[in-house]
């Protein structure tokens, strides 16, 4: 195990902030943890969806339906508060009641891998009934003497007693189970040490929760017992996982991505398996909307930092090292697994995410005989606190965390998961973890494959011109057939065989395209659940005119809002424009307007009353983080075009001259591929490859402004704007200089 040693560096430098968990939380990236070594979900994200089967393959739901001029729905829903009658269902982390039916009727079988899996278990000697419990008043971790070690040990052993007990039926285990949860719950008052108690409290908060939970249905666990280990579990472990969620150890408010994604997601995990059996919905909500719609690296965007083609999601710790990258892998899918348990689709969240992320660090720890990797990855710049990364680090971790992900993924909704699968043949059966988390994944998650799910969650958007295509597989497949017709209803014409990863990229004539992904499989073929239409080189997306209200006149129906102070002013050439008065005023987009775009182009004209430094003229986002954005004047005195998905630490930029005041002025900036252009006044004027973040990464943005900055410190734009455009596409200099005129 490992410590870190600058966490605290500049901690006592930072301001602190507080506010709502749920709604604009925070995370953070620290230096290390141990292990060094739906609801929301969506089916079409890009494109417009022009058709979609009436029955949606498991894992997706359904996204835009039929209309060529609809935008497909192409990102996470907001994260709103958890509605209060959902019951809280007992037991109900990470093995219920039904799991462990499956698991006594398969060891009673004698089947495979389950007799397997329980044999790693009780390799693991942790469960003989001579061992007493050595409970400490105080836990430390990360400084001279800590001692967590010891309570790892006793809360292993708890969990294994009470899982033999369930399994077997012996009541043996249970008194012993039992045993250990009273001899911590009526000593344990204090966790202390360094940075690494919010590794504590979270690791060990989430595991201990999960072993009393199983405990619940004894009879022999008094209830004064039972009530006493949610006390502890309340006062000592819950204070400190909110508390770093809130304010990161102080890094909140300036350095909101210091701490490492494991940091947040052990405490996301600890805050809702801590709801769960201390029956606390608003726990259980308040974790569930942080990692929806925090801010920070253990969030669901912040922790698959970048999308690749085929679905491989950058996770946001694979520059670091592979053992914390697949502790992170792990803690999201127990996350998920208990949402799940819970009637909470985390898993598929964001057109499944979290799976995205998981085939990329499976695909990196690949190796040959030799330990070599198999792969080179595909790795979006990263820069942040410890400095600039280009390439993922490392291979060949052997965390027994694939079985959850796989077993979920691939057996429960019938979807493909060949870098996941390709880990669980490797591994299987999983061997218990060292604390971190539990591992023997393979006895506790192994399940019979359901029917193979159509292939789903479709993208198809334009990226340097051309259209590139990426879907989720299907269980079994052995290849896919990428369809392309010039009507929603075909004839589709096959464009080629795909095997993984699950990508292609079409070099199309100018024209409107359908695409449609076919599965091959033993059984046949089977349709995709989606059919997307990508118009080549691109259309007029969004259309405000802003000459006297903020409708869309794209007919795409992407009506806008006027926000705070605006009027209506003196337009181009008569007519009106939206007057903005630099204090409150700005024009509200609709959520995710932009999300379903690649290659794009945002052209508008602007009368700037004076030059104020980092005001925006748009700003597409959904906090500090990650956003994409135009500004007028940056601290530089430039005018400049931005991306980022790291908060400042890692702003892509494009910069030209600062924008002229007292005159309309027309503004346009591309995005083809990496490579962002500026025009002022049709002319471009700067042009910079580099600028990896396009609205497709940033998902279903809910701060989508013009006239104000994601940073609540910026000040407000002040001045008029009038006809403002978004195009797929990045269109041509001679198309921007009609546009001027």
């Amino acid at each position: 195990m490992t410590h870190p040693t600058n966490d605290d560096k500049d901690a006592g430098l930072l301001d602190r902030r507080t506010f709502f968990i749920g709604t604009a939380s925070a995370i953070a990236l620290g230096t290390t943890a141990c292990g060094g070594g739906s609801s929301g979900s969506f089916s079409p994200i890009g494109g417009a969806a022009a058709q979609q089967s009436s029955q949606q393959s498991p894992g997706a739901s359904s996204g835009a339906v039929a209309g060529v001029d609809t935008p497909a729905t192409p990102a996470p829903e907001p994260a709103a508060p958890e509605p209060a009658v959902r019951k809280i269902v007992h037991p109900g982390l990470l093995v219920t009641e039904d799991a462990l039916q499956r698991i006594r009727d398969k060891l009673a079988a004698k089947a495979e891998p389950w007799v397997g899996g329980l044999n790693m278990m009780l390799r693991a000697n942790t469960t003989g009934l001579d061992a007493k419990p050595r409970p400490l008043a105080l836990v430390t971790r990360g400084v001279d003497g800590e001692n967590y070690g010891q309570m790892v040990g006793d809360m292993v052993r708890a969990l294994h007693y009470a899982l033999r007990w369930k399994i077997s039926n012996d009541e043996s285990y249970a008194k012993k189970a039992v045993e250990f949860l009273n001899a911590w719950s009526s000593t344990l008052t204090e966790l202390g040490g360094n940075s690494n108690v919010y590794l504590a409290s979270g690791l060990y908060g989430n595991q201990w929760a999960n072993a009393a939970e199983l405990m619940r249905t004894y009879s022999g666990w008094a209830k004064e017992d039972v009530a006493r280990f949610q006390a502890m579990l309340m006062n000592v472990f819950y204070p400190k996982a909110h508390d770093f969620l809130v304010n990161h150890n102080g890094s909140e408010t300036r350095k909101v991505t210091h701490y490492w994604a494991n940091w947040d997601l052990a405490n996301i995990c600890a805050v809702y398996a801590i709801g769960v059996f201390c029956d606390r919905p608003d726990l259980r909500a308040e974790a569930s909307n942080y990692y929806k719609a925090g801010r920070g690296n253990g969030t669901s965007a912040g922790s698959v930092y970048y999308v690749h083609p085929g679905y491989l999601g950058q996770w946001q710790e694979s520059h670091r090292d592979q053992g914390h990258s697949t502790l992170g892998i792990s803690l999201a899918g127990m996350l998920c697994e208990m949402a799940w348990n819970q009637g909470e689709d985390l898993y598929g969240y964001w057109n499944n995410r979290l799976l995205a992320g998981a085939e990329y660090v499976a695909r990196t720890n690949l190796t040959d005989a030799n330990g070599n990797a198999l792969f080179t990855m595909p790795f979006a710049p990263y820069n942040g606190v410890f400095g600039p990364a280009t390439a993922a680090a490392g291979t060949g971790s052997g965390r027994p965390c694939w079985e959850l992900i796989y077993n979920h993924y691939v057996n429960r909704k019938g979807l493909s998961a060949p870098w996941t699968k390709a880990m669980v043949d490797r591994f299987r059966p999983e061997r218990v973890d060292g604390g971190d988390q539990p591992g023997i994944g393979t006895l506790l998650y192994a399940r019979d494959p359901v029917a193979a799910a159509k292939p789903s969650g479709l993208s198809a958007f334009l990226n340097n011109a051309k259209v590139q295509l990426s879907w989720w597989g299907t269980a079994g497949a052995s290849q896919y057939l990428v369809q392309r017709a010039a009507s929603p209803n075909g004839p589709f014409t096959t464009l080629a065989p795909v095997t993984d990863p699950r990508t292609y990229t079409d070099d199309a004539d100018q024209g409107t395209w359908y695409y449609r992904i076919d599965a091959v499989t033993d059984a046949g073929e089977i349709a995709g659940a989606d059919t997307l239409r990508v118009a080549v080189p691109g259309e007029l997306w969004l259309h405000l005119p802003l000459n006297g209200d903020a409708n869309d006149a794209s007919g795409r129906g992407l009506n806008a809002q006027l926000k705070g102070g605006t009027s209506w002013g003196e337009g181009r050439n008569g007519g009106s424009a939206v007057q903005l008065d630099g204090r409150s005023g700005h024009v509200q987009l609709p959520d995710g307007a932009v999300s379903a775009l690649g290659d794009f182009t945002a052209a508008v004209w602007v009368y700037w009353d004076a030059s104020v430094v980092n005001t925006r003229i748009f700003d597409f986002g959904s906090n500090d983080v990650a956003y994409i954005s135009l500004i007028p004047r940056d601290g530089n005195g430039k005018l400049r075009f931005s991306g980022s998905r790291n908060q400042f630490w890692n702003e892509e930029s494009v910069t030209t001259d600062v924008l002229p005041t007292q005159r309309w002025v027309h503004v346009a900036v591309t995005l083809s591929g990496t490579v962002g252009t500026l025009y002022v006044d049709g002319t471009q004027v700067a042009t910079a490859d580099g600028i990896w973040i396009n609205p497709f990464q940033l998902g279903r943005t809910t701060q989508t402004w013009l006239g104000r900055s994601q940073y609540g410190g910026d000040p407000y734009f002040k001045g008029r704007m009038q006809d403002f455009r978004i195009y797929s596409g990045a269109q041509d200099a001679a198309f921007i200089a009609n546009l001027a005129r």
